[in-house]
């Protein structure tokens, strides 16, 4: 598909953008049930049924949000593209570049989903699930479409088409589909490379030393050199510090939205509002005092 520098996309062009999440459907229910027989023939309690419920409605929900968005982003990714600083078109080396612009978008984008509260509001959804199982990989956000292309918006800008974008990401999530099993132990060697299951049991861990690690889509390797990578070491304990608990998708899409907006609502002041937006998840006034008193005694050393 070639788009004109100066014009948006004809409508007949938008037919061909990449949906290959949604043609991967079949396959993960496929996998899903192979994987729910053999954890009940091997005794293991994995799967409870309205959790699995719960997070197919969620992944459902995201891909019809998603027929809605992605025509948005992909028009918003080819404006940006008309600024392009070069034209790198389609050749089969820019593949590989885009891979690579893919994952560091998306370990940007995945660890600002944990250290700002902002984006850890849509975020907390993929995490609200104390069970882990290929069910637990569709329970998606029904609001990071909205904003979460705002980490890629680099790519059109340096010259990476929409439609090359697009599918990087697509592919990526497929990615990330089946490591979320504890049917697989370890990859061996693989495991310094790649996001593996284990990697990815470890970040979906509520442990105190699996809290904001193994950010990465496909590789693993930006974790270990930005210090943000932690093995699986210890028993996981799965879902969040504090659970939920509840099967209703419309309560798991938007409690922690609407925590926000009410303490935003109790804040005493703007600085409190700002920081109960965009300070880390958990970050409550006194907290920042307790800090404030700290690093006046780390300095008075």
């Amino acid at each position: 598909m070639r788009v004109s520098r100066y014009n948006l996309p004809h409508a007949n062009a938008m037919h061909h953008m990449p949906y290959i999440l949604y043609y991967a459907i079949p396959g993960f229910v496929l996998l899903l049930i192979i994987e729910a027989v053999l954890a009940a023939r091997m005794n293991l309690d994995l799967y409870e049924l309205p959790d699995t419920g719960a997070s197919i409605t969620m992944g459902l929900g995201m891909l019809a949000i998603g027929l809605v968005t992605k025509p948005v982003v992909f028009v918003l990714y080819t404006l940006l593209n008309r600024f392009a600083l070069f034209d790198l078109g389609y050749a089969w080396w820019v593949w590989p570049l885009a891979w690579v612009g893919d994952e560091l978008s998306y370990y940007a984008f995945h660890r600002a989903s944990h250290e700002i509260r902002f984006f850890w509001a849509s975020h907390v959804v993929h995490h609200s699930s104390t069970r882990y199982n290929l069910g637990t990989a569709l329970r998606q956000s029904w609001t990071s479409q909205f904003f979460g292309w705002i980490f890629w918006m680099w790519m059109p800008l340096v010259g990476f088409k929409p439609m090359m974008i697009m599918t990087m990401q697509a592919l990526s999530l497929i990615y990330q589909y089946w490591i979320h099993t504890q049917m697989i132990e370890t990859m061996g060697p693989l495991e310094k490379i790649f996001n593996t299951p284990a990697h990815h049991r470890a970040h979906h861990g509520s442990n105190p030393r699996y809290i904001d690690r193994n950010h990465g889509g496909t590789l693993i390797l930006l974790d270990r050199w930005l210090g943000t990578f932690e093995p699986e070491s210890e028993e996981v304990r799965y879902g969040l510090t504090t659970n939920i608990h509840t099967y209703n998708p419309v309560r798991i899409a938007f409690h922690e939205w609407a925590d926000m907006l009410r303490d935003v609502w109790h804040a005493r002041s703007w600085h409190d509002r700002w920081m109960y937006v965009f300070g880390r998840p958990g970050w409550k006034p006194e907290s920042s005092v307790e800090d404030s008193v700290a690093r006046a005694v780390v300095a008075g050393d």
